[in-house]
């Protein structure tokens, strides 16, 4: 949701493709980073060892997508106008690609014993249906009215500070639209639901790059893709790495941990993570 509003904002309200752009791969970026967290703070053996191996399905569907924009970028960096009015082609695909893989997820996760789904739901027996629709409905509307706003402010600091949009919106925009994600991992982390707090991770990297579709139809100049820099190549790369590290450490399942603390995953994945943003600042 906060990508969602953050990202319509910026296309039409604000005029910063480069913000909506930045927000949706920093936060593939962040989200991410929270899988090293978990693994910090998960005590005893790693968390690449207690995690399912279903997550692998949509971090490969994730690692697809953020490919195929990477892709995009590079056509459009070079001359490829393919588009039907204002709208990229690779539009419809995203969000047609995104509609099989969560049906494929679906389907597979249907086929599993889903013991901490079951766990959940006896520790909240009185939390009714309507009532949790009433809540989410609340939460919705408070990250809605912040999210409009966000872009505009965003905006104003890579004027202030003189750096380019696309690094703005990659950190800042992609921080702060990443705090609901942080109270959702960590919330589920702290009740014992780790399988949902990495499925919430690598889903919303699923469709935060839904969302760039959503921004390209919103964008009225032309297909987003084409009017972003080249910069955004390196957050969609750094992304597609960390996944790929954290669907090695799923299947690998290593049990060492470095000083302690965390796995060799992990620290791989952070290493990733300060080089993408070490890389994003020294060219803005």
């Amino acid at each position: 949701m906060p990508e969602l509003v953050t990202g319509i904002s910026s296309v039409t309200y604000v005029g910063v493709p480069d913000i909506a752009l930045g927000d949706a791969l920093g936060s593939c970026v962040f989200n991410l980073l929270l899988i090293v967290m978990l693994d910090f703070m998960h005590r005893g053996s790693s968390v690449y060892t207690r995690a399912s191996q279903g997550h692998i399905l949509s971090a490969g569907f994730g690692v697809v997508l953020l490919g195929f924009v990477a892709f995009n970028i590079l056509l459009y960096r070079n001359g490829f106008r393919l588009s039907l009015w204002h709208i990229g082609l690779y539009a419809p695909i995203i969000v047609l690609f995104y509609i099989v893989s969560m049906r494929t997820v679906f389907r597979f996760e249907k086929a599993q014993h889903l013991e901490a789904v079951e766990e959940i739901v006896e520790r909240h027996p009185k939390m009714s249906l309507a009532k949790a629709i009433a809540f989410y409905c609340v939460a919705s509307a408070v990250v809605i009215a912040a999210g409009i706003r966000l872009p505009l402010t965003a905006d104003h600091v890579a004027q202030a500070m003189d750096w380019q949009r696309s690094f703005v919106g990659t950190v800042f925009v992609a921080l702060a639209t990443s705090m609901p994600e942080v109270a959702v991992t960590f919330s589920a982390f702290r009740i014992g639901a780790l399988d949902m707090a990495i499925s919430d991770l690598f889903g919303s990297n699923l469709f935060n790059l839904v969302i760039i579709a959503l921004d390209d139809v919103a964008y009225l100049k032309g297909p987003l893709l084409a009017y972003v820099s080249s910069a955004h190549l390196i957050s969609a790369q750094s992304a597609i790495m960390m996944t790929g590290v954290a669907i090695v450490g799923l299947l690998y399942r290593p049990n060492t941990r470095l000083f302690k603390t965390v796995g060799w995953v992990s620290l791989f994945m952070f290493s990733i993570f300060i080089l993408n943003i070490s890389v994003l600042y020294l060219q803005h």
